[in-house]
């Protein structure tokens, strides 16, 4: 059977009416679209999904191709109870991220079956004074606000926005992969951090602090990472093929076969980096992940992408593009830590200063984009 798909404004307002006869089978299910992609809407376009399915939300794969992910009304239920077991129970939440992307619909899934009514964050950009302001309009009890890494970072420097993220029973981190300077400055200022690892195929963060949700199954084959469990979708809209590539049956079960490479050491998954990220240098593969952790460490580094781009010698050469903190590191600063950490292999054999990093997503860094950026003639700081 079907149920029918209604595109509703991706604002926590109109998506928490629509979100709760949704997810009880009242309602129609309910495709979150910002303002930018009204005209554009795919659900109005659809026939109608599944009966189980209660959300449908657009994302973006790493090379740009969008696709809608249908996201099952009993799939969502065990993502948030099981959030909730690993938390401090049920709270009133915070939405500081876009309630178009999964993290944000999961803030108000989490909110309707928790029965509280979430404080949002006013439109525009993210800013700690806001931050500081909608915190504030919490009031008493259990706290929870999820955030990306960029959005950490400006409030650890402010004064107020420390104390205020200091005040949540946790504070959910994902979006993108955190360095441990951050973390540990993080936790150093009072926040209660818990890193995240999902994807919105699972319903958002499925593994918390590298240790997956109750129901949730972390397997690996051949070093890619595969998930399984109730928070799975159900697929994707109109895209028999992409299920194909991503829905395994294996053991008489469902997984997820991520793009992620990792690691499993006593059941705690560490994430090294997406498959096709892995840059292969003379010969020697090189996860950008790792060489970025360890150039993270650095007092005089904000934020670093690593990225591979063509070399005549090398096959690949690693770049770290850096955004400096204060006065920059220098290419034999950067080589010689990272060298005596992963090997010589892996030292970035330029370094790029930049205002910025490009990003899609929430808080993802784009590498595409910055190979791109770093292909082109335009002159730029290079070391």
């Amino acid at each position: 059977m079907t149920r029918p798909l209604r595109d509703v404004p991706a604002q926590a307002e109109p998506l928490l009416a629509a979100l709760e006869p949704a997810l009880d089978g009242r309602g129609p299910a309910v495709a979150p679209v910002p303002d930018e992609h009204r005209d554009a809407s795919h659900a109005t376009k659809a026939p109608g999904v599944p009966d189980e399915v209660a959300v449908v939300v657009r994302t973006s794969g790493s090379t740009g191709d969008s696709r809608a992910v249908m996201l099952g009304g009993e799939a969502l239920r065990a993502s948030a109870g099981a959030t909730y077991d690993r938390l401090a129970g049920p709270g009133r939440w915070l939405l500081a991220l876009p309630a178009e992307h999964v993290a944000g619909i999961q803030v108000l899934v989490r909110s309707v079956l928790a029965g509280t009514t979430p404080v949002v964050m006013d439109a525009g950009p993210f800013r700690s004074a806001g931050f500081v302001a909608a915190t504030a309009r919490l009031g008493a009890g259990t706290r929870y606000t999820s955030l990306v890494p960029t959005q950490l970072v400006r409030l650890l420097d402010d004064e107020a926005a420390r104390a205020a993220l200091a005040t949540y029973d946790a504070v959910l981190l994902g979006g993108a992969a955190a360095p441990a300077a951050l973390l540990d400055a993080a936790r150093s200022s009072g926040a209660r951090i818990v890193t995240t690892y999902g994807m919105s195929e699972t319903c958002g963060g499925c593994v918390y602090d590298g240790v997956p949700l109750d129901g949730v199954e972390v397997t690996l084959d051949d070093g890619v990472v595969e998930l399984a469990g109730p928070v799975l979708a159900t697929g994707y809209l109109g895209r028999p093929d992409l299920d194909a590539q991503a829905f395994v049956h294996r053991d008489g079960g469902r997984h997820l076969r991520t793009s992620d490479l990792g690691t499993l050491d006593d059941g705690v998954l560490r994430i090294l980096g997406r498959v096709d990220d892995v840059i292969v240098t003379g010969g020697a593969k090189v996860a950008p992940a790792a060489v970025e952790d360890v150039v993270a460490t650095l007092p005089s580094v904000a934020e670093v992408c690593v990225v591979g781009v063509p070399d005549d010698e090398w096959g690949h050469a690693v770049v770290a593009a850096v955004v400096p903190a204060g006065a920059p590191p220098t290419l034999d600063e950067v080589r010689a830590l990272v060298a005596a950490r992963l090997g010589p292999r892996h030292a970035p054999r330029r370094l790029v200063l930049r205002d910025h990093l490009p990003h899609r997503g929430i808080g993802k860094p784009d590498r595409r984009a910055l190979v791109r950026e770093l292909t082109d003639p335009t002159p730029r700081r290079t070391l």
